[in-house]
Parts: C-alpha cells; structure tokens; sequence
C-alpha cells in the first residue's frame, strides 16, 4: 500500500514538475482569452449599435466575434502542452461532418434564422400571425422565434416552420373592427360625431391611420354601425372593452337608443271570445 502512493506521489510530482508551468500558462492563457473575447464582443456591439443594425443580427455578429476569439485562445492553450494542432483540427473536420449530419434539423434552423434575419419579414415589436399561432415578436433567435400573447403566455416556433411558408404580418399596429347598432329613428350625423368624440378621447387610438366610421348594413331591428380604428398589439384588447363602453355611456347621455331585438306579432283570426287582433 505503501509502496502504490509512493509510486502516486511521484507520478504526480513528476507530472507537475514536467508540465507546472505549461499548465499554469494555459490556464492564464484561456483566462487572457475569455476577457478578450469578452471585451471584443462589448466594443463589437457597442460599434454596431452606433450603425443602428437590428438586436438580431447585433447579437449573431457578437456571439460570432467571442466564438472565434475563445477558439483561437484554446488552440494556443493546447499548444502549450505541445499538442499537434493540425491533426487536432483534422479531428475536428471529421467529428463536425457526423455532427452536422445528426443535427440536420438544429442546423435547418439557424440557417432559417439567419434567412430570418438578414432578409427582415418581420421584425421584433410587431404583430404577426405563423401556423395558426399569433403574436408580438419578442425575440428572433437562430434556432427559434419567441411571440408573445395578449395573455402574456409566449409561443416558441423553430425557425424552419417559418421560411417558406405563409406569414400574416400586421406590424406594429392592429386593426380593431367593431360594430354597434342604433335605431332606425336615430340621428346619424349625431352618431358618427358621438363615435368620433370617443375614438378621439381614447388615448389608445393612433390617429393614423384615421378611424373609420360608417354603416355596415341594415339589419331587421337596427342601422349597424361599422367602426374601424388603430392600436398598438398590446393595447388591442382594453381599447376594445374601453371604447364599448365608452359608446354606451355616450349614447345614454345623447339619447341615442341602442334597439334590442323585438316581433309584432298580427293574429290573423283571433278564437272567438278572444282578444281582438293586434
């Protein structure tokens, strides 16, 4: 037992005599290295910021930038041990071809983020609609795109379902489509201007484009009035409860009748004894 440590001892004293200092150096070396990269990758995106490109391809570009920095500091840290680089990078070359050819979809989708990216469908901060699912865009990855709902639950699509297939961009702004009907006896001009002075009281509403007003259609009790106004996508859902009732209050005040579905009803033959026909 002994004579095992002994031999331990020496091995590892050997060890560090030999390779000490080699050891020391690499490690000084990939510590050098993570401040640089990290230092690059602040002057990088502090340079692109200045050029007003898109957080996404700020990010690619800086992510890209510490990547290449942090591989050549590990390179010169091995070569501090006297490890043979070319081979090493051969090595490499033949393990990212297996890799590649299992992550056929992982890699699908950074190549569909960077077509994302650099050809801009849609951008972060809009609304848009993918695969049945609807969204603000919150963030554009390489692999995924990140929406998020009026619910403030988030949808999280890879990026190869996006390329190639139909989007619905709505922008940064969404078109609220409501309808309220008045009395066929109502004053229309006096409607319209009510409508108006809600829309323009609601500092939800974008004054452009202008909300639109007019009669959508003539139903059997009531002029169906047709209002078509801007919001924000954060703003869509409350403007949509704030203006309605906003309408109702008005119109009390007004005097404008809001009619609810009613029949007259004619008694041909009324049974005898019964009440006259109405």
């Amino acid at each position: 037992m002994n004579t095992t440590l002994m031999t331990w001892k020496d091995t590892v004293i050997d060890f560090l005599v030999r390779y000490g200092f080699q050891m020391i150096g690499a490690v000084l070396i990939l510590a050098a290295g993570a401040l640089l990269a990290r230092w690059l990758g602040k002057l990088t995106e502090n340079w692109l910021s200045k050029h007003k490109l898109e957080l996404p391809i700020r990010t690619l570009v800086v992510r890209v930038v510490k990547l290449v920095v942090f591989a050549l500091t590990v390179v010169l840290a091995l070569d501090k041990f006297g490890v043979q680089i070319t081979p090493l990078i051969a090595g490499i070359g033949v393990a990212g071809a297996g890799i590649a050819l299992a992550m056929q979809g992982m890699l699908s989708n950074v190549f569909a983020g960077l077509t994302i990216i650099f050809t801009k469908p849609f951008r972060i901060g809009e609304y848009v609609e993918i695969h049945g699912e609807s969204g603000q865009v919150a963030n554009i990855e390489l692999f995924t795109t990140v929406l998020t709902h009026l619910d403030h639950s988030r949808v999280v699509i890879p990026n190869r379902r996006i390329i190639g297939e139909i989007l619905h961009n709505y922008g940064a702004m969404r078109q609220l489509n409501l309808s309220v009907g008045v009395a066929y006896d109502s004053d229309i001009n006096l409607v319209f201007s009510t409508i108006r002075e809600v829309l323009n009281s609601n500092p939800r509403a974008m004054k452009d484009p202008v909300p639109s007003i007019g009669i959508s259609s003539l139903g059997d009790n009531a002029i169906n009035i047709s209002i078509l106004a801007w919001f924000s996508p954060p703003d869509f859902i409350v403007a949509q409860q704030e203006i309605y009732q906003a309408i109702i209050t008005r119109f009390r005040e007004k005097g404008i009748q809001i009619p609810f579905p009613q029949r007259d009803i004619h008694l041909l033959h009324a049974p005898s004894g019964g009440p006259a026909a109405a």
